[in-house]
């Protein structure tokens, strides 16, 4: 008896967004249950695709205003878990959150998280994500064995290191525009407990945090909140958050047990919030209150991991608070060698700017795979900032911070932008044409395609 092939998954017309909720654009909503109707979708539609997980990207990464965005939500089953050496196999619609419900508990967690745990892992692999933990562990890719990739010829095929390497790489940091990932594998990271031991350093300016940076190798885990609109002698004053994490032993010396894999309840903020709540005032106020808020000096605090490595996750849509227009994230990297002049020139452009950037944050990046293309991470210090977009002059602002990134050897990161040229984006990206020609061969017609492509003439 011959099957019924699987009817095309029907669409919504709906205006989306990223996270940042600018720009907004309309397009058709597609939720395929299985990946047969995902491939019957492929093959039935004739405008360009996009697959999209949970929308975190901030600005038009997941957008696809030409054509139809493909919703992964549904397609988020496990489908293995080795527990001798943590590896999972799991379809790319599974977030970090499922990760961390199913697995904690048994003794894993993720390798790389970004700041949030609302991100699925196909999103994970295409913006090749990051964590606090980059400058001993690198990004996800570091921990990824290998994925199916649903491409523009209706084929499934397996990529890894090994097989098909290129499109391997060109997948690994490629915005989803190879294709559509299916299936992935990696290796989860062993751990005992659901807490970490901190050591909190207050930084009264950006050397004394750089200095605490350079003696990072003895933690897991570290990252630095900064008072973006400090001045002077207090430029870049920070509190810096080294951690490691807590073994059975410890928790148990300390009464902890290891009961708590649960997440922190949460509150949302409710629409309607206006834009001038977050002005220069009440950051700044913020600001001081934090900084004093935290010990000048504090060694192996017990913290739980939701609390570190999830802070705002508490706080549901909290994008709202920038009002309804949105806001920007500027996230950029420069390299180790004068990146620290880079840095102060920046900070000193955020501040002299009074644009309130609600959010400072920096890491420090370890070495990288020199086979990536279009991965953002490279060696040095990334500083991720929050501007609201109602703000008169933050575009101009931003594009001097551009210019700043650019002349040192920096890069932006693509899964938060919304506004960096073609021009600069090449010169930050030299390995573009290599990642061109990936595309080419697997996409000739241009079938997935995304507003972020485009912009940065990724695809015509």
């Amino acid at each position: 008896m011959s099957q019924t092939p699987p009817a095309e998954p029907r669409s919504v017309r709906r205006t989306v967004s990223g996270w940042g909720r600018y720009p907004r654009v309309e397009t058709n909503l597609y939720r395929p249950e299985r990946m047969p109707a995902l491939r019957a979708l492929l093959e039935a539609n004739e405008t360009s695709l996009l697959a999209r997980g949970l929308g975190a990207s901030y600005g038009d990464a997941s957008l696809n205003g030409q054509g139809g965005t493909v919703l992964t939500e549904r397609l988020n089953r496990f489908l293995s878990l080795d527990t001798e050496t943590g590896i999972v196999s799991c379809e790319a619609g599974v977030t970090i959150e499922d990760l961390l419900r199913h697995l904690l508990p048994r003794g894993f967690f993720p390798p790389v998280s970004p700041g949030t745990k609302y991100v699925t892992l196909g999103g994970c692999v295409a913006c090749d994500v990051h964590g606090k933990n980059h400058h001993r562990s690198g990004s996800f890719s570091r921990h990824l064995i290998d994925f199916q990739l649903l491409t523009a010829a209706g084929e499934v095929v397996r990529c890894s290191r090994e097989e098909r390497p290129k499109l391997f790489w060109a997948t690994v940091g490629g915005m989803g525009l190879t294709g559509v990932i299916s299936e992935l594998r990696f290796r989860m990271m062993p751990v005992e407990t659901p807490f970490l031991a901190v050591d909190f350093d207050r930084a009264e300016n950006l050397d004394a945090a750089l200095q605490l940076f350079e003696g990072d190798e003895d933690y897991t885990h570290s990252v630095a909140w900064l008072d973006g609109l400090a001045r002077g002698a207090s430029l870049g004053r920070s509190v810096v958050m080294r951690a490691n994490q807590m073994d059975r032993s410890t928790a148990n010396a300390r009464g902890l047990g290891v009961a708590r894999w649960s997440t922190r309840r949460t509150v949302t903020v409710p629409p309607g919030i206006p834009s001038w709540t977050l002005n220069p005032w009440t950051v700044r106020a913020f600001n001081t209150l934090y900084y004093h808020r935290h010990p000048r000096r504090a060694r192996r605090l017990t913290v739980h991991y939701d609390k570190y490595f999830y802070p705002l996750d508490r706080i549901l849509k909290w994008n709202r608070l920038y009002g309804p227009r949105g806001l920007l994230q500027y996230q950029c990297v420069v390299p180790l060698d004068g990146g620290r002049d880079a840095l102060v020139r920046l900070l000193e452009a955020v501040s002299r700017s009074q644009r309130a950037s609600f959010l400072a944050v920096l890491k420090r990046f370890g070495p990288t795979e020199s086979e990536q293309m279009l991965s953002f991470p490279r060696p040095g210090y990334t500083l991720a900032l929050d501007f609201r977009r109602d703000a008169g002059g933050v575009m101009a602002l931003l594009d001097s911070l551009d210019r700043i990134v650019g002349e040192c050897g920096g890069r932006v990161y693509l899964a938060k932008d919304a506004r960096l040229t073609r021009e600069r984006f090449e010169a930050m990206y030299p390995e573009v044409a290599r990642w061109r020609e990936v595309k080419g061969a697997v996409d000739p017609e241009n079938r997935f395609r995304s507003d972020l492509g485009v912009r940065l003439g990724l695809v015509p």
